[in-house]
């Protein structure tokens, strides 16, 4: 059987490749530590000094919006959101143009993925231009070309907005998906798009929250246990 074969399903007929979806920050590419110095040095412009590495955590997953919303009610910055929101994405966009580092082994799966034919988007809760010059400055964008926002949909993660977009622009039935996801509110929105999840945690004190009980795989151990042979097989044994 060729790379780009359909697999057989249980009753022996081929099995279409199966859609995989992507969340993008912490997921495929490790740029959580530029959103916390683009957050940090936003925040430092308004009169916020020492915003920490662990208050960033508590919204890893979370789209960029929503997370200075609450972080403008929580430190009183009497400014409008869409503003706090144009600094942190100028902030963020220079230093992921200087380096914005992939994760091998996802870099792998989705090379693998396209190989094989598998319909693939990213969905994040970042902006599109963010999105767009991550991808282009780690060459993935030649191989994931649908992309979908937090910003082109009502609502963010949780909420399942995005996949079911996702699903949409690639002509999937949203049961059919398989989302890649690092974070509580990703594995939750997955969940209520209806679609099964690999999770692999991006902060490890999250790896037992509720949100990935319901993971059809977890690596508990986070990208250090993560492969894509493992992935790539647990979608050829599921596939239905």
């Amino acid at each position: 059987m060729s790379a780009s074969a359909p697999s057989p399903g249980r009753s022996g007929r081929p099995v279409p490749p199966t859609p995989v979806i992507f969340d993008l920050d912490g997921t495929l590419v490790d740029s959580e530590p530029n959103y916390y110095e683009a957050g940090r040095r936003l925040l430092a412009g308004y009169g916020v000094p020492d915003f920490s590495w662990e208050q960033h955590t508590r919204f890893i997953g979370i789209g960029t919006r929503e997370t200075l919303e609450i972080l403008g009610r929580e430190f009183g910055i009497d400014a409008p959101v869409e503003e706090l929101l144009a600094g942190k994405n100028r902030a963020y966009l220079e230093l992921a143009r200087m380096h914005t580092e992939v994760f091998p082994e996802m870099r792998t799966l989705v090379e693998r993925l396209a190989a094989a034919g598998h319909p693939m988007a990213v969905a994040s809760g970042s902006s599109r231009a963010a999105i767009e010059a991550v991808l282009a400055g780690t060459g993935l964008d030649a191989l994931l070309t649908t992309l979908v926002s937090a910003e082109e949909v009502a609502h963010g993660k949780p909420e399942p907005d995005v996949f079911l977009e996702a699903a949409h622009r690639l002509g999937a039935v949203p049961g059919d998906c398989v989302v890649l996801e690092d974070a509580p509110p990703g594995a939750l929105a997955a969940q209520r798009a209806g679609m099964r999840c690999i999770a692999v945690p991006y902060v490890a004190a999250t790896v037992d929250d509720p949100a990935f009980a319901g993971a059809g795989l977890l690596f508990r151990g986070g990208q250090r246990e993560f492969t894509a042979r493992a992935a790539y097989e647990w979608l050829g044994r599921t596939a239905s």
